[in-house]
């Protein structure tokens, strides 16, 4: 199989039902986004210190090409044939935070994404799962979308902001406390 067709030389491509959309198309916006989540996941996982992290990294870059492939079908024949995401994905998230907030101290302040690259990191992918979430919530205008994709992802950016709060407590680097230096603007 050979990975150029040719057919997206002129600014649109294919829907995995045939439909021919502009390559800027919402919903192409929304599964393009999320496939540059999952390459800023399989990232953090390359960088993170704890191998259970590491493993349900693994199984959520699954469920994000999950999420992928439903956005990438516009046919309800189709959609039904794909895997889906089901509610005891976003628990085991849930479980996932919970866990990890059991293991680190509370949080007290406001906290920039810095103190160590593995920590930006996990804030990068944070920032672009929140991007992929408005690009869905954005097609789901004008497409009808199951709740729980939108769902999933919601949840995963808070699950990827408490990693890099452990990313920082494994390594112990601490994390950098916003500061708001405060100056009248009069």
């Amino acid at each position: 199989m050979r990975v150029y067709t040719r057919t997206g030389d002129l600014g649109e491509t294919s829907l995995s039902g045939g439909t021919r959309v502009q390559k800027d198309h919402p919903r192409l916006e929304a599964y393009g986004t999320l496939d540059e989540l999952n390459s800023h996941l399989g990232l953090v996982q390359s960088v993170i210190p704890d191998p259970e992290e590491k493993e349900l990294l693994t199984r959520i870059q699954n469920r994000v090409f999950t999420v992928t492939s439903n956005l990438a079908v516009d046919n309800a024949e189709l959609l039904k044939k794909l895997p889906g995401i089901l509610e005891d994905d976003i628990t085991d998230l849930e479980k996932a935070m919970d866990n990890i907030l059991d293991q680190i101290p509370p949080l007290t302040n406001f906290i920039l994404p810095a103190g160590h690259s593995s920590v930006a990191i996990c804030h990068i992918a944070r920032t672009v799962c929140r991007r992929a979430e408005r690009r869905m919530v954005s097609l789901s205008r004008e497409s009808t979308l199951d709740p729980l994709l939108v769902k999933y992802i919601n949840r995963l950016s808070d699950y990827l902001f408490v990693l890099a709060r452990k990313t920082a407590y494994d390594l112990k680097v601490g994390e950098v406390i916003w500061t708001s230096d405060f100056r009248s603007r009069e």
